[in-house]
């Protein structure tokens, strides 16, 4: 394992989270003249020689009740025309996010570039043909007496409108009940109907009854990396797969289960297999983590993370050419009453917001830089916005807003794939 350095109310009834069981870095006690000190330091020395982008969060001159760990991926990705946005209290651990703003620049062959626009609570950038390429995207996190509190970068991406026209494209999603509600997969056909894009397909057996034409998936409410790779049901119920095995799961001659992609791939999908395979899981892994225990929940993440590698492993077995996605799981609803109404009060979105930020890290650390493996991440965490991007009464599952920003950053991804 790698070190550790993480109209939508109709789909409410997908929204049980089925899991078994938080995180916080002890408060810096620090003076406020050492603090600023401190900060003074750490900006001396980011400007002396970067960030590691394989471990891009940087830890931060916190003040005494919040531990920031600002943190962004290694690699993000936009596309021409297409809004690319990030909001400021998805990089940072707060409560109070208010306190805290991001400032973004943009870097290419040594000029600085102060393109897009600051908003309150996030920043976007609409990308023009001139700007198709590679970026180096700083992020400065500021307090609201403008004293810097942290650094950190990250590459962006950004690839031509037309990328991808006139190839094809055959991609499998994976997932929980984000997944199950279909709602991301249908806006992720959208974009993909549109003009200059590659012809697409969309591999897999479930299709709820919200599905467009041309949509599948393999996404079940409350299912989890070791769902997907050991779950065996010898007696399925019929119209209920969710409570079935995994669908790349099957008995061996002697009736004993096994982990069988290529089976699945031969006689659900034609034998077809997948450019693409995208995972969106994490939380029914996590949800009821210890998050205020650093150990036992990054040995709660060891346990997940060993299970999506056992996944792959089959995966890249049975499709050795298809790229294996790791989508970062997504920020919760910033409403406290959201996880009142959900979970009356057995699951705080603090504990949760903790669970899902050190999960954040732990993902970047162990995905982060795999691209020689055919294992990327897929930056959905940053674009969600975690106050319009869901409805009132439900801490995990976005409404529409929330979904189509997530399809939308799968689809520069996607698209980033044809600009290389």
């Amino acid at each position: 394992m790698r070190d550790a350095v993480h109209n939508v109310d109709e789909h409410a009834a997908w929204a049980a989270v089925n899991s078994d069981d938080h995180f916080e870095t002890l408060p810096m006690r620090f003076s406020p003249p050492l603090t600023i000190i401190l900060a003074a330091c750490l900006t001396l020395l980011t400007n002396a020689a970067g960030f590691d982008l394989r471990s891009a969060h940087a830890q931060t001159t916190a003040t005494a009740t919040d531990s920031l760990r600002l943190t962004l991926p290694p690699q993000t990705y936009a596309v021409v025309g297409q809004p690319f946005v990030i909001y400021y209290d998805n990089l940072i651990l707060t409560q109070s996010p208010d306190k805290y703003r991001c400032r973004f620049t943009l870097e290419r062959a040594g000029q600085t570039q102060s393109l897009g626009t600051h908003e309150a609570r996030h920043w976007s950038f609409t990308p023009e043909a001139t700007h198709v390429g590679q970026f180096t995207l700083r992020a400065t996190l500021v307090d609201t007496a403008d004293q810097t509190l942290g650094m950190a970068q990250t590459r962006l991406a950004i690839a031509p409108a037309t990328a991808g026209a006139e190839r094809s494209l055959s991609l499998l999603i994976v997932g929980d009940s984000l997944t199950h509600g279909t709602i991301y997969p249908n806006e992720l056909a959208n974009l993909l109907s549109q003009p200059g894009n590659p012809t697409w397909k969309m591999l897999g057996t479930h299709k709820p009854p919200t599905i467009k034409p041309g949509v599948a998936h393999e996404g079940y409410g409350g299912w989890t990396w070791e769902g997907f790779a050991t779950r065996f049901v010898p007696k399925p119920t019929a119209g209920q797969p969710k409570l079935n095995s995994s669908p790349f799961v099957f008995a061996d001659e002697q009736g004993k289960p096994q982990l069988k992609p290529g089976r699945y791939f031969d006689e659900h999908c034609g034998g077809e297999r997948p450019d693409v395979i995208t995972f969106l899981l994490g939380i029914n892994d996590c949800f009821a983590a210890p998050a205020d225990d650093a150990k036992l929940l990054d040995e709660r993440i060891d346990a997940v993370f060993q299970h999506a590698e056992t996944l792959f492993t089959a995966m890249k077995q049975a499709a050795p050419q298809a790229t294996l996605a790791v989508c970062i799981t997504p920020p919760p609803n910033v409403r406290d009453g959201a996880f009142e109404a959900n979970y009356k009060g057995k699951y705080p979105r603090w504990n949760w917001r903790k669970i899902q930020h050190r999960l954040v890290e732990r993902q970047i650390t162990q995905f982060g830089n795999r691209a020689s493996e055919r294992i990327v991440l897929v930056p959905t965490e940053l674009n969600v916005d975690p106050i319009d991007g869901y409805p009132e009464n439900n801490g995990v599952h976005p409404n529409a807003v929330g979904y189509r920003q997530i399809a939308e950053t799968i689809y520069a991804w996607l698209k980033s794939r044809y600009a290389e």
